[in-house]
């Protein structure tokens, strides 16, 4: 829908957007001087759990989240807030306590927002973060022989979707949330002590339409190795109940002829197509320097899985079987 205004905004008359319509990357990016460029982004959806609190939190770690895919740290917010008129008082303000507790987590500060009346609760932020300019994470970049790292596991869409409809163990959901409120903030600290080539977060294209997008604007091709793709536990036992939200089959048609399966069962390709809400980071870079970013990650108590490859070629390819040992 944006990119009519390509012409209207043409990045050649704006020499300090680093970052605008002419590439689909995370948020947009304008430097304002010779060590220091700003990042900003927004986001808001639905609620994906039933407290108010927990929905305002993770609706604002999600918002956040694509600052930090882009190199950066949060510095300003504002909120973004839809509110049907017969939500209690309560509950709204726990959404915006959740939402500022989070953000104040992060090292920025709520400044305002806007909100309006709608019949289906909707909140997010518009975020403000800082960046060096040489030092902003793009999707496009990576080469063959990166390797690829991913910072949270996956899972989080199906399982709030079977806790939707009443499926879900406790201790699975409670997993989920936890992955949700995790910020990315110290991943892309660490990310930014070594060289790393591309970055993007796992959102709601799933991880097989971010690594597109990714892939697609390096000219390369990502390998996957299921076998060490991280999962929540409980995510993979209601792909096999196909409990998928309807992103999953919207992100499935949009992405699947650009995807490859060797040897993968059809629940867990779709599985590999569903959304997830404030995932973790995909980093592509070379592998010494995974090497190093890994052994940071260790020191720091972040997670980090090694979970492919890049190679010459285009779109993705998925390897193994979730049957295998």
């Amino acid at each position: 829908m944006l990119r009519p205004l390509r012409e209207t905004f043409r990045e050649d008359e704006f020499p300090n957007l680093l970052v605008g319509l002419g590439s689909p990357d995370d948020a947009a990016v304008y430097q304002i001087g010779q060590d220091q460029a700003l990042i900003f982004t927004t986001d808001f959806f639905t609620p994906v759990v039933d407290d108010p609190y927990i929905y305002g939190a993770v609706a604002a770690a999600n918002a956040m989240s694509d600052i930090y895919a882009m190199g950066g740290q949060v510095v300003l917010a504002l909120s973004i807030a839809a509110f049907p008129p017969n939500l209690p008082v309560q509950a709204m303000s726990e959404i915006l306590r959740g939402a500022a507790e989070k953000v104040a987590e992060a090292g920025g500060v709520i400044a305002g927002g806007h909100t309006i009346d709608d019949d289906e609760p909707k909140f997010g932020l518009a975020v403000m973060g800082t960046v060096h300019p040489s030092q902003v994470g793009r999707k496009g970049g990576a080469r063959p022989g990166d390797v690829l790292l991913l910072t949270k596991p996956l899972g989080v869409g199906i399982i709030t979707t079977a806790a939707k409809g009443e499926q879900a163990d406790p201790a699975h959901l409670q997993g989920a949330i936890e992955s949700m409120l995790e910020l990315n903030r110290r991943a892309a600290e660490l990310a930014q002590q070594v060289t790393f080539h591309a970055m993007t977060d796992i959102t709601g294209f799933a991880l097989l339409g971010h690594a597109y997008e990714m892939a697609s604007q390096s000219g390369v091709r990502f390998r996957f190795h299921f076998s060490q793709l991280p999962f929540l536990p409980g995510s993979q036992e209601y792909a096999g109940l196909w409990l998928f939200p309807g992103g999953a089959c919207n992100n499935q048609r949009t992405f699947e002829e650009h995807v490859s399966f060797n040897g993968l069962e059809e629940e867990i390709q779709m599985l590999l197509f569903t959304p997830e809400t404030s995932g973790g980071l995909l980093i592509a870079l070379p592998p010494d320097e995974a090497d190093r970013l890994e052994a940071l990650c260790g020191k720091a108590g972040q997670a980090v899985w090694r979970v492919g490859d890049v190679v010459t070629g285009d779109g993705i390819e998925v390897v193994g079987s979730a049957l295998e040992p």
